[in-house]
């Protein structure tokens, strides 16, 4: 069963719906320390949605924050087109499974087409076996491995 739901681009004056999201990630990726705990200052968040590279997307049920997305554009180096890469997708609990997560990707397709981006990507753990199936519905599936190199740090 589909609800109806509203899915928006957030803009810069819409920082604080940023921060609804973020609360979302914490609770839906059960990590409420990486997502809430030092929560960056209104003109950082102001700032970060002001850039083109950065989409921010949100699903509104009667106005509250029930799901999202943050991708992030990239420019290539070795041909002249670019690529949109899903960072972090979640939809709370209680609205999982009624098609939001879908209609989030689909409006990132929308802006990905206007952007002309070559792909959207996106990565999912081993083992999250919703979002594999989500995923495998909606694109072709690569065997890659991920790997975080932490930087120098004094």
């Amino acid at each position: 069963m589909r609800e109806p739901v509203e899915i928006c681009r957030l803009t810069p004056s819409e920082a604080p719906r940023l921060r609804e999201l973020n609360a979302l990630f914490g609770e839906a990726f059960g990590d409420p320390e990486t997502y809430g705990s030092a929560p960056p200052g209104e003109t950082y968040l102001r700032d970060l949605l002001g850039k083109d590279h950065v989409i921010a997307l949100v699903a509104l049920a009667d106005g509250a924050v029930v799901g999202g997305l943050v991708a992030y554009e990239l420019d290539k180096f070795e041909r002249a087109r670019r690529e949109i890469y899903i960072y972090d997708l979640a939809v709370s609990e209680p609205h999982r499974r009624r098609g939001i997560a879908t209609a989030l990707i689909e409006r990132l397709r929308t802006i990905a087409t206007m952007r002309q981006a070559w792909v959207v990507f996106v990565q999912a753990d081993y083992g999250d076996d919703p979002a594999v199936a989500l995923y495998e519905k909606l694109g072709v599936r690569e065997q890659v491995l991920h790997f975080d190199i932490p930087p120098f740090r004094d």
